[in-house]
């Protein structure tokens, strides 16, 4: 990380690096452009209008979101081009929610079943009112039809009056060390495929859809028209350990102060897993990495402590302010109110999360 916290700043606290966030931002809409794929980040990371309409001025498409909360609040900040990359369900209150999103701009909504497809055409005042993708599970076996059951469902939601635009998958696969070739290559097998099929059967897709940060280039390929990576804006440690960033593009780090150091080698910092999140995928040990520290890893988290194994790191002064590199940025940023921004080690801003939360 080559940005530095600027004095006097209050922990634990979300700080943002402008000038590298700007630099993230630029870096993946010009590989898109040079690609000739579209781009449409996934807004789930940051969840602010602000970083969003930085992306969109790069020469983003539109915005993904991953709830119908989030779309509501990007709607609300003036975006008009939204697509929910999930299975939604809209029943009980989401079903006059998504009446009334769908009053004021058309979007976009993932399905994987009839079952859903029908109670998205009963929830609008006319089918035609939104868009959907058909899902398709291209290795991560979450959620996702396979590309031959993509004829049937599409064909279905054509009956129900549904205007079907394409499909789309997540290679979600590729968030394990060596992955992400393979799942960038399954990304673009699985949708050419489903596109192959549903062209046989005289149905187009003019959306082709994928979504990963560590498969987004290799897997803008073959029919993929856009790409839907959320994390590249930030980057984060499994981005670092899987390779898709180098410690200068961390653009995003939680300030923690120094608040113990009675048990010999470890300091204790007043960022725990409110602040840090508990993520901790099987391959990578500890819940971050503190550059201060030589990145000493944080061992172990309560609530309100981080422990931070000092190896042999030297003990630092109580007091003092370090930088902590989240495991997995998106869950940390769902546990604050607003980002501190800063540029030259200057605090510049203030961003309220303006989604933070909002998961329904």
């Amino acid at each position: 990380m080559l940005w530095s916290l600027p004095d006097g700043i209050d922990t634990p606290a979300l700080v943002i690096d402008l000038d590298t966030l700007s630099a993230n931002i630029d870096s993946m809409a010009s590989q898109m452009l040079a690609i000739g794929v579209a781009l449409r980040p996934h807004v789930k990371t940051h969840k602010s209008p602000q970083i969003a309409r930085m992306q969109i001025n790069a020469g983003g498409r539109g915005v993904t979101v991953a709830s119908l909360g989030e779309a509501e609040v990007f709607a609300a900040s003036g975006f008009d081009d939204i697509f929910i990359a999930y299975p939604l369900y809209p029943a009980g209150s989401k079903a006059s929610r998504l009446r009334a999103l769908a009053g004021g701009m058309r979007p976009s909504v993932g399905v994987d079943s009839i079952d859903a497809a029908r109670a998205l055409a009963g929830a609008v005042p006319a089918p035609d009112c939104l868009t959907v993708l058909i899902e398709l599970d291209s290795g991560q076996h979450r959620s996702g039809v396979a590309p031959e059951a993509a004829v049937d469902l599409a064909l279905r939601c054509g009956e129900l009056g549904l205007d079907v635009g394409g499909v789309f998958t997540h290679g979600g696969h590729s968030y394990r060390p060596s992955a992400a070739a393979a799942a960038a290559a399954d990304e673009s097998r699985t949708l050419d495929l489903a596109v192959e099929y549903l062209a046989a059967a005289g149905v187009t897709a003019p959306t082709v859809s994928a979504g990963s940060t560590p498969t987004a280039i290799a897997s803008a390929v073959g029919r993929v028209t856009e790409e839907r990576p959320g994390t590249y804006v930030f980057n984060d440690r499994q981005q670092l350990a899987l390779g898709t960033a180098k410690p200068r593009d961390v653009a995003v780090a939680v300030a923690a102060t120094v608040v113990s150091t009675a048990v010999g080698g470890q300091a204790v910092i007043d960022a725990g897993s409110k602040a840090l999140a508990s993520d901790r995928p099987d391959w990578l040990s500890g819940h971050g990495a503190v550059p201060e520290l030589g990145d000493a890893t944080v061992a172990a988290l309560s609530e309100c402590h981080g422990m931070v194994r000092l190896g042999a790191q030297p003990t630092p002064a109580i007091g003092t302010v370090v930088r902590v590199v989240p495991n997995h940025i998106c869950t940390a940023v769902n546990l604050f109110d607003y980002y501190e921004v800063v540029s030259g080690g200057q605090l510049v801003d203030r961003w309220p999360i303006a989604a933070r939360g909002h998961l329904s």
